[in-house]
């Protein structure tokens, strides 16, 4: 049983939406278990004072991740891998060997000094819970919480192997087992060892991701090895070009940070309300974006080790007219019905109306990004497959400095202009609510995001004429379809809520999904209309290859 279950997990799989469509499943079981995670979280705590010390604890983590794991990416390996396994498995192996060495040496030296700076380190970078009781109680789990970047920093290493020979069952895998790792520290450990139990289950969960993708290497004759060869000229090679990648994620983990660390000193629950929708909002950005973009990126960098670049716009084309298909409506009816969905998934135990309003209207702010939220990951995907990390840092730089400026003046336009904040809270229903000021960091944020998006799509057209045309002629058929859905959607929530009760969840549930199905069935026939070419795709795709491809089984290829 268990070596089919691996032997299943090491197929491989090659055409683009198959890649996608596969990755998507598996995101969206991860996305499923996340949401669960986030449901126990509010049931257990509501937006409250003790879920802001467990959100504020996993920034240094999550800020060491992006500075030491964007190095060992696939984004940044893969190119790498795929050119000396091309020579030979013993050389690719010798190259992976002494970058897992080098490393893991690096993640687990910096993991140790901030261990022992903590005390002195997060009162200055949070400084709402600077006096606060609990301040040993957040540097007791960030502390937990710093075995999860070195066991992730390993994973993302390992996840490069796997993306190589194509195997994205396993590469899919990885996240699912990290939301387990989560729940099972949020519904067992924390009723043993409290606070200390979620960030130990944390921990468990980077270990899991680390570790569903061991079987399969070992198999393969990947697992990477301590070594002292560390073939320091290649090592020096790749953090030449890992380096702006490492600042571009940095700049944006950063502006999270900053956010995190101003909510800190806001009203009580901002920290958890904002992560709350920051997650709820990252569901379409795993499901479709990062999806596509990891299904796409193997194949980015052999067209660009092959020189085919015809055939690398071609793919991004077709990449970005697929995320742009299925991102728009998604958009749309995540804000027609943010209510519904905030409550069904988030709504019990001490999360009660406050929490789920102000949840909604965060998620609403978020939710305008999305469309460029996973087109960027695209464009990133495709500098990085060409080996230009320098566009990517200078274009998210200025998008992190935007949102970082952004949130500093639409809060004080806030607290000082009555009547901006009066269209605020009258627009996203929030009149009267407390902490309304915090609404301002996912404006900021989705501002800096479509800036962002511009200026990366602005600058991939430059180097490939004819990428924009066809994109843009999908935007139109795909926007247009969006709104009569959420127009639909909008008068579906005024029908169904004569025919469910709205005062029992699965009444409140189904008010949602009725609403959706049918707007998402009126934009389907626009889209019919319209004679879009991605919706035949995706019949095609789902009709002919999802349950009829055959899969070849595992062995070891060269691209």
């Amino acid at each position: 049983m268990v070596k089919r279950f691996f032997s299943a997990m090491g197929r491989e799989i090659r055409g683009l939406h198959e890649a996608a469509y596969v990755l998507a499943i598996f995101a969206l079981l991860s996305s499923v278990l996340a949401l669960f995670r986030d449901k126990l979280l509010a049931y257990t705590f509501g937006a409250s004072h003790s879920l802001d010390i467990y959100y504020a604890a996993f920034r240094v983590p999550d800020f060491i991740f992006a500075l030491i794991g964007s190095l060992v990416s696939a984004s940044i390996l893969l190119p790498f891998f795929i050119d000396s396994f091309g020579h030979s498995h013993e050389e690719g192996k010798s190259f992976s060997d002494a970058i897992f060495t080098s490393f893991f040496v690096v993640v687990i030296f910096i993991s140790i000094i901030i261990f022992f700076i903590a005390p002195w380190f997060v009162p200055f970078i949070l400084p709402g819970f600077a006096h606060d009781p609990a301040l040993p109680q957040l540097i007791s789990a960030m502390r937990i919480m710093l075995l999860s970047p070195i066991f992730l920093a390993l994973s993302n290493l390992f996840s490069s192997l796997t993306q190589m020979r194509h195997r994205f069952l396993v590469y899919a895998l990885s996240p699912v087992m990290y939301n387990l790792g989560i729940i099972l520290g949020v519904f067992l450990l924390y009723r043993w060892i409290g606070l200390s139990g979620l960030a130990v289950g944390v921990a468990i969960g980077a270990f899991l991701h680390m570790g569903i993708q061991i079987p399969f290497l070992s198999h393969e004759r990947l697992l990477p090895r301590f070594t002292t060869n560390l073939q320091w000229s290649k090592i020096k090679h790749i953090l030449l070009t890992a380096f702006p990648r490492t600042l571009t994620l940095s700049a944006n983990e950063l502006a999270e940070f900053i956010f995190i660390s101003m909510a800190s000193l806001l009203t009580a629950g901002s920290i958890s309300i904002f992560n709350l929708a920051f997650n709820l909002q990252s569901v379409p950005l795993a499901l479709i974006g990062v999806s596509y973009s990891s299904a796409v990126f193997p194949t980015l960098s052999r067209l660009i080790y092959e020189k085919n670049t015809d055939a690398f716009l071609q793919k991004m084309i077709t990449a970005a007219r697929h995320i742009v298909f299925w991102s728009m409506p998604i958009t749309i009816l995540f804000i027609v019905l943010r209510a519904q969905i905030v409550r069904v998934i988030l709504g019990a135990g001490k999360f009660d109306w406050n929490d789920t309003r102000m949840t909604a209207a965060m998620l609403a702010l978020f939710i305008i990004s999305t469309v460029g939220q996973s087109l960027i990951v695209l464009f990133v995907r495709a500098f990085y497959a060409e080996g230009k990390t320098a566009k990517p840092l200078l274009i998210n730089v200025i998008s992190a400095c935007t949102i970082i400026i952004l949130g500093f003046v639409l809060i004080h336009a806030f607290d000082h202009i009555l009547l901006f904040r009066f269209f605020i809270e009258s627009l996203l229903r929030v009149d009267g609510q407390s902490g309304t000021n915090a609404l301002m960091l996912p404006l900021a944020y989705s501002i800096g995001v479509i800036l962002n998006t511009v200026l990366h799509w602005v600058t991939f057209e430059k180097s490939y004429k004819g990428f924009s045309k066809p994109v843009l002629e999908t935007l139109f058929h795909s926007f247009s379809a969006a709104v009569i859905a959420g127009f639909i959607a909008f008068l579906g929530l005024r029908v169904f809520a004569l025919v469910f009760p709205l005062e029992k969840v699965w009444g409140i549930f189904m008010q949602g999904f009725c609403s959706g199905l049918l707007g998402l069935s009126t934009g389907a026939i626009v889209l019919i209309l319209l004679k879009n070419t991605e919706i035949a795709e995706v019949w095609r795709t789902l009709h002919s290859k999802i349950w009829k491809v055959k899969v070849p089984p595992a062995e070891v290829e060269r691209l």
